[in-house]
């Protein structure tokens, strides 16, 4: 069933009468957005007519602290994460700069992509060489295993009801090893965690305030330098050819090389990117499924055949990943997904 915060009409009054002591006119309150998480976005012009956002975040769910302490880092290291402009921790509730509505995924084509592309991956080498993060949470083995064992228990066990037999078990096994030494091997840097289209927005460039706006970064651990160019390049929400992948990656190695990728080789450098997306697909795949499961948010399953195909298309060529391989061909994923999404009322 899905999962309410029983008392979301008490938040919202208790929520306009915040904005109202800020000096809102909290009755132009408007939604705007929700996410995977139980935040909500609002919209709500202020007193000279200019756009605000407001969110709210249910303290016991979505505390606010790490919010505010990253959009801090982000903003001293030039970044653009939103301006806030007043927050309530005790409450949960935060004001902040627009953005707009030019998420990547909706302006992102064959023209707009090289400069798009360009500005983010920019932004990933300033968030790895500047914002500080020896303090922040490790991006460890015991992380990196628990978010792939998401794939098994919401993907294959929760959503298609399959079990896995003694040989499938062993691929299992072979590839998470496999693809948690790959992780715990690269440098580690600063890691957004949730760096793609969705959360990225284009917004007008000018000095001390570089496109792209920066959102939905509250999650940032220390961890592998591959992990973020992997959520923009391998986008589970858009696709690019792999040749055009690979164009843009080693572009990013030749800035990056003389900094978090220093004495690093390229074939290294794709290979980690390669096995960093297999992780990452299995991830996400695996909570696509339980948003629909659990939270009864099903919109999410139509992005399972395109991350999905990034898996098939990496375990193919990689003989590393065998046993990955060999298990979706066993399982059939790729049929069995298409079939219920084509089942679907």
């Amino acid at each position: 069933m899905p999962q309410h915060n029983p008392s979301s009409s008490d938040r919202l009054q208790a929520l306009k009468s915040w904005l109202e002591r800020q000096g809102l006119p909290a009755d132009h309150l408007r939604p705007a957005s929700e996410d995977a998480s139980f935040r909500r976005y609002f919209r709500l012009p202020d007193r000279d007519g200019e756009m605000r956002v407001v969110m709210d975040a249910p303290p016991d769910r979505e505390p606010l602290d790490d919010f505010l302490e990253i959009d801090r880092r982000l903003r001293e290291a030039g970044l653009s994460a939103p301006e806030i402009l007043a927050s309530d921790r005790q409450q949960g509730f935060l004001l902040m700069e627009d953005f707009g509505d030019a998420h990547y995924l909706d302006v992102l084509d064959e023209q707009t992509a090289p400069a798009l592309y360009g500005d983010a991956l920019e932004a990933i080498r300033v968030m790895q060489s500047r914002v500080p993060a020896a303090d922040l949470p490790p991006y460890d083995e015991t992380l990196l295993r628990n978010e792939m064992a998401l794939f098994r228990e919401w993907f294959v066990e929760g959503l298609l009801g399959l079990r896995l037999d003694a040989r499938q078990e062993e691929d299992w096994n072979r590839t998470t090893d496999r693809l948690v030494q790959s992780a715990l091997e690269q440098p580690r840097a600063f890691v957004h965690r949730d760096y793609h289209s969705r959360n990225l927005m284009r917004i007008p460039s000018r000095p001390g305030r570089p496109n792209p706006g920066i959102l939905d970064f509250q999650d940032a651990v220390l961890g592998p330098v591959t992990y973020d160019i992997v959520s923009l390049l391998r986008d589970c929400y858009i696709a690019w050819p792999r040749e055009q992948v690979e164009a843009w990656l080693l572009e990013h190695y030749e800035r990056s090389k003389g900094e978090t990728l220093s004495g690093i080789e390229p074939q290294q450098f794709l290979t980690w990117f390669d096995h960093m997306g297999a992780q990452r697909h299995l991830k996400a795949i695996g909570i696509f499924a339980r948003l629909n499961l659990r939270d009864g948010k099903p919109g999410y399953l139509g992005d399972i055949p395109r991350t999905l195909g990034y898996l098939q298309q990496v375990a193919e060529g990689d003989g590393a990943l065998e046993g990955l391989r060999r298990l979706l061909e066993d399982l059939q994923l790729a049929d069995r997904i298409r079939r219920l999404l084509d089942d679907r009322p």
